[in-house]
């Protein structure tokens, strides 16, 4: 039977609408349950911080609970693969961070290729660094310190809170754009290294702004220098390494990652909501008190950003002959 043409174009607009209206809907009624975000380290951390200070957001913005769920282990790569192996439903999230495109190359036999399973969904926040030396040390610039390095080589003990960590990636990187040899000595925690570069045992530490400004203005540690890209607005007198080592930049981010095949609407949906928080004035002064620094991106943007890190730190792994421990 031959349709009259109206009604052949009526029928034709309502299936085209089709495929259409179910992906409209699911993101209008998104999230409909609880959704949890999977937090690779343990609870106190700042990874969870951050992650607890954005589930808290959401949960208040979309009307559904945003459980933190924390499953620490193999330097985050447990929590990975938790989130990984998850439904791709929007319900199950992880919050990424700088270390998992250091572990794309660290670890050689991990079950899953991060850039590949983990959708990018929205950027959060980045972490300054700082270069501090015990205050017996001679250097009180970068140059001189590059100085003294290369008069003495092997002489320098630099310390980081474990083989892999940003505090010990960072170092590694300026070694391989200062040109100067120092002894990596990985401790196991943050307060341990801290400890014995207070006390001149360790003589240099590439560590995160937030845990040692206190130790900086108490005059207890001398900052050099800080690892990011322009000053901070914390230690705004402090200059870059940057300024001394061009091209030097080792600055650790956080966001939120999801499974791969997460449909695009909820993944663009979360991305409208974590953006709108981090356009908040309140929501900024909380993550700054963190030392932290909010930025936003698109997904693309974002996942740019991912790949263009893991391949920065290959260069660096590979370099140093860095093995897990």
């Amino acid at each position: 039977m031959k349709l009259p043409r109206r009604k052949f174009l009526q029928l034709a607009a309502a299936s085209a609408a089709l495929p259409v209206s179910p992906r409209l809907a699911r993101a209008q009624s998104y999230p409909a349950r609880p959704v949890r975000i999977v937090v690779g380290f343990p609870p106190g951390g700042p990874s969870d911080i951050v992650a607890r200070i954005m589930g808290q957001w959401l949960s208040e913005r979309l009307g559904q609970s945003f459980v933190i769920e924390n499953r620490p282990g193999a330097g985050g790569n447990i929590g990975t693969e938790t989130v990984v192996r998850a439904f791709p439903d929007g319900y199950t999230l992880l919050l990424v961070a700088s270390i998992n495109a250091i572990n794309a190359t660290l670890y050689a036999d991990l079950n899953f290729n991060f850039i590949r399973d983990i959708a990018p969904v929205a950027s959060l926040v980045r972490v300054p660094f700082v270069m501090v030396v015990s205050p017996s040390f001679p250097a009180k610039t970068v140059p001189e310190f590059i100085a003294y390095a290369k008069a003495n080589p092997g002489e320098i003990n630099m310390a980081s809170d474990g083989t892999g960590s940003f505090t010990h990636i960072a170092g590694e990187l300026f070694k391989f754009m200062a040109g100067v040899d120092m002894v990596h000595v990985p401790y196991r925690g943050e307060m341990a290294a801290q400890a014995d570069l207070l006390s001149g045992r360790a003589q240099v530490m590439f560590d995160a702004v937030i845990t040692s400004i206190e130790y900086i203005r108490a005059g207890m540690l001398r900052a050099l220098a800080t690892t990011t890209a322009t000053r901070t607005e914390v230690l705004p007198e402090i200059p870059t390494v940057g300024e001394f080592v061009p091209g030097y930049e080792a600055t650790p981010w956080m966001g939120v990652g999801a499974p791969r095949n997460t449909p695009a609407e909820i993944v663009d949906k979360l991305n409208k909501e974590i953006n709108a928080a981090l356009a908040d004035p309140e929501m900024n002064a909380r993550l700054a008190d963190l030392g932290s620094a909010t930025f936003a991106l698109s997904p693309a943007d974002f996942g740019k950003l991912i790949i263009d890190d893991t391949e920065k730190w290959a260069k660096v792994i590979t370099f140093g002959g860095i093995k897990p421990e």
